[in-house]
C-alpha cells in the first residue's frame, strides 16, 4: 500500500542570521507497508519518524521545503507527482498539534470538514458524525467551540474527523501526546476497528504501551535511518531493560509503575501555597474551575492529573495570573497575590509552545525570559548556553525556533522557563513529543529547580514522567479537586487506580 524507495530528504532550515542550512530528515530510507498493516515508528527526537509521516501524506514535498530524492508510492500514485488534494483522498492525517489542522471554530463543523471537501453526501456525513461520536463516547464534544476545548479534547476531535472521512491509509504523528488514559484507550479501540476494517496505519509515537497489541511491526529510527525492526512476536518478548537500551519508552505500563519506597523521603513542609474560593468560569458558564480551599507545599513538584477537560490547564493558567476574571485568592510566602502579582511571580510553559516562541533564534528565546536588570548580557548568554547544553539544544542554538522538531520546541520553551528564575514554574504537558532520553533530562532539570527552592506545578498525562519526578499528586475532575496526596510507595496504588479507570 505504501512504498518508500531509496528516499532521502533534507529540510531547508533558516538560521538566525537569515542564512540557510540543510537539515537532514532521512537518508536512503526503504520501507514497504502492506495493506492493512499497523506500523509504529519510534526513536529519539529528530530521528526522522515525523518526516516519514509527512512523506506519506504529501506534506513533503508539497508544503515543507527541502531536497528530496527517491520515490514515495501510495496506492499506485507517486507522491511527488500527485496534487495534495488527491493524496488527501487516500491518506488521512492526525497531527501532534491538532490546532495546526483545524479550519473551523465549531467542533462538529471541523469533524465534517474533510468529508465535505471531498463532496461526500451531507446526510451520510451527519450519520457518520453521530455514529462515530457515540462509538468514541464524545457526544459532549459536539457543537463546542474549539477554543474552549483542552488539548486532549482537540486531539480527539481530530481523530473523529478521520473516522468520519474513512480513508484507506491513516498516518498519526504523536496522537497520544495530550490524551488522558481513558482517551488513549478509546484511541486504541478506534485504531483496532480501523485495523479490522483493513485500513493501513502508520503511527509515529514515543508512548508505546497502548500500541503493543496493535502493532504488526515496530521500527526504531535513528539519524534518519532504520536502526532496528521488530515483528509482532519479537515485540511480545521485549522487556523494560530492552527498551531502555534502545532509548525508547516502555511497552507496558507495568514497567512504568514501580515502588516509590526506595525514593527520597519527603518531609512535611511548613511553607504552603494556598488557594481559597478559587473560581473561574468560561463564557459558557459550564466549564471552569471551582476550588473551595486547598494548601499545597511550596518548593515541591506537584503533578496535576485528571481526564481531558477536567480543568487542569485552566487551573494552571489561573495560578499564573493569565485569567483576569479569576475570583478568590492565592497566598504564596504569606502574601495574597492578585493576578498581576501572580504574573510577576510565575512562568508558564504552555501546552502548545508555538504560542510562546517569539524570537529569531533558540538562544535569543531563552535570553528573552531573563528579565533581571542586574544581569549583564554576557552573563545571560553564558547562562543560556549552560541551560541549552543540559537540554541537548546547544547544537541548534542559532536555529529559528519554528524550524525545530516538536520535541526540540518543547525543550526550548522549558529552557526559557528555567532561565526566567521565577519562584513558581508551571508546565502544561512538558513531555509532549519527548523521547525517553529527553523526558529524563527534563525530569532532572525540574528536580534541580526544586533543589534551589522553586515551586513547580506540572499538568501531565505522562505516567513515566510523574513517577520520575513528582512529589505530590493533585487530581482534578469537572473543575474541582478530587484528591491530593503525597506520591510514595504507600499511595502509588491510587495512581494505578486512576490509570485503570474506564
Amino acid at each position: 500500500m505504501v512504498d518508500i524507495r531509496n528516499v532521502s530528504f533534507e529540510y531547508k532550515v533558516t538560521l538566525a542570521d537569515g542564512s540557510s542550512a540543510d537539515n537532514r530528515g532521512i537518508t536512503n530510507l526503504n520501507l514497504h507497508v502492506k495493506k492493512g498493516e499497523v506500523i509504529v515508528l519510534t526513536g529519539g527526537s529528530g530521528c526522522g519518524k515525523t518526516t516519514v509521516v509527512r512523506l506519506i501524506n504529501g506534506l513533503i514535498p508539497n508544503y515543507y521545503e527541502g531536497s528530496l530524492s527517491g520515490d514515495v508510492i501510495v496506492g499506485q500514485k507517486n507522491v511527488k507527482d500527485t496534487p495534495i488534494y488527491e493524496i488527501s483522498e487516500m491518506v488521512g492525517s492526525v497531527f501532534q498539534n491538532p490546532r495546526s489542522q483545524f479550519f473551523n471554530v465549531n467542533s462538529t463543523d471541523e469533524i465534517a470538514f474533510a468529508a465535505e471537501n471531498q463532496r461526500r453526501d451531507p446526510e451520510v456525513i451527519k450519520s457518520r458524525i453521530k455514529d462515530t461520536a457515540a462509538t468514541m463516547n464524545i457526544e459532549k464534544l459536539l457543537n463546542r467551540s474549539l477554543f474552549e476545548l483542552s488539548g486532549g479534547e482537540k486531539q480527539i476531535v481530530a481523530c473523529d474527523g478521520i473516522e468520519v472521512l474513512s480513508p484507506e491509509v491513516i498516518v498519526l504523528d504523536e496522537p497520544s501526546s495530550n490524551l488522558d488514559h481513558q482517551a488513549i484507550k478509546r484511541l486504541a479501540s478506534v485504531m483496532r476497528r480501523w485495523k479490522d476494517e483493513g485500513k493501513t496505519i502508520v503511527v509515529a509515537e514515543h508512548r508505546l504501551f497502548y500500541l503493543r497489541e496493535l502493532a504488526d511491526r515496530m521500527i526504531v529510527m535513528e539519524s534518519g535511518q532504520i536502526k532496528k525492526e521488530f515483528s509482532r512476536k519479537e515485540l511480545e518478548k521485549l522487556k523494560f531493560r530492552d527498551t531502555e537500551k534502545l532509548g525508547i519508552r516502555a511497552l507496558s505500563l507495568d514497567d512504568i509503575i514501580y515502588d516509590r519506597s526506595s525514593h527520597e523521603v519527603i518531609e512535611e513542609e511548613k511553607n504552603l501555597i494556598t488557594l481559597e474560593n478559587f473560581d473561574f468560569s468560561y463564557k459558557d458558564s459550564k466549564h471552569g474551575i471551582h476550588i473551595d480551599s486547598i494548601a499545597v507545599p511550596s518548593n515541591k513538584i506537584i503533578a496535576i492529573i485528571g481526564h481531558n477537560g477536567a480543568g487542569k490547564s485552566t487551573l494552571a493558567r489561573n495560578i499564573c495570573g493569565l485569567e483576569k476574571r479569576c475570583k478568590g485568592s492565592l497566598t504564596f510566602n504569606g502574601k495574597k497575590l492578585g493576578y498581576k502579582e501572580r504574573l510577576g511571580n510565575s512562568y508558564m510553559i504552555m501546552q502548545d509552545v508555538n504560542h510562546q516562541l517569539f524570537t529569531e533564534s533558540v538562544e535569543d528565546e531563552v535570553m528573552l525570559s531573563m528579565t533581571e536588570k542586574k544581569v549583564s548580557g554576557i552573563e545571560k548568554q553564558k547562562n543560556a548556553g549552560d541551560i541549552l547544553s543540559r537540554l541537548d539544544l546547544k547544537n541548534v542554538s542559532e536555529a529559528h525556533p519554528m524550524s525545530l522538531s516538536g520535541g526540540q520546541k518543547q525543550r526550548t520553551a522549558i529552557a526559557s522557563g528555567i532561565a526566567s528564575n521565577k519562584p513558581i514554574i508551571v508546565l502544561d504537558e512538558p513531555t509532549s513529543g519527548l523521547d525517553l532520553m529527553h523526558m529524563k533530562q527534563v525530569s532532572e532539570e525540574i528536580k534541580s529547580l526544586k533543589k534551589i527552592g522553586k515551586s513547580i506545578f506540572v499538568v501531565t498525562h505522562d505516567m513515566e514522567f510523574i513517577i520520575h519526578c513528582s512529589d505530590y499528586i493533585l487530581r482534578m475532575e469537572e473543575g474541582k479537586i478530587r484528591d491530593f496526596y503525597r506520591l510514595d510507595g504507600s499511595s502509588i496504588s491510587k495512581l494505578i487506580e486512576f490509570i485503570n479507570e474506564d
